[in-house]
């Protein structure tokens, strides 16, 4: 089993900046894959960004190309989501999630946090 944590949501300006922190615990997380997902109010659960386990290739969903950064400290257990240049589109419950794949859909990630919400108002 893996547990997963996330914090570091809240609610931001438009144009400000949040870092999603995201601790894990259990197997050897250090060894999976961690990505970012993030569900609006009505809508389906969408990818965000992932990192493989060595922290290399970091890939990301078009949408926050340039102004998303995703990183990993293995030592640490924690994976992190820095959110520059928040837009209002951008306001959703963000989850970490682990997986063996490094995949971009939900379906590939087996373990989930419970979520921490983001809101950036205009």
């Amino acid at each position: 089993q893996v547990q997963l944590v996330e914090s570091g949501g809240g609610l931001v300006q438009a144009g400000g900046s949040l870092r999603l922190s995201c601790a894990a615990s259990g197997r050897t997380v250090s060894t999976y894959a961690m990505g970012w997902f993030r569900q609006a109010p009505g809508k389906e659960r969408e990818f965000v960004a992932a990192v493989t386990w060595r922290g290399g290739y970091p890939y990301y969903t078009n949408s926050v190309k340039g102004r998303f950064t995703i990183s990993r400290d293995n030592a640490k257990n924690t994976v992190y989501l820095q959110m520059n240049s928040l837009r209002p589109e951008d306001t959703a419950v963000y989850y970490c999630a682990t997986s063996t794949l490094a995949g971009t859909t939900v379906s590939e990630y087996a373990y989930w946090g419970q979520g921490t919400q983001v809101t950036v108002s205009s």
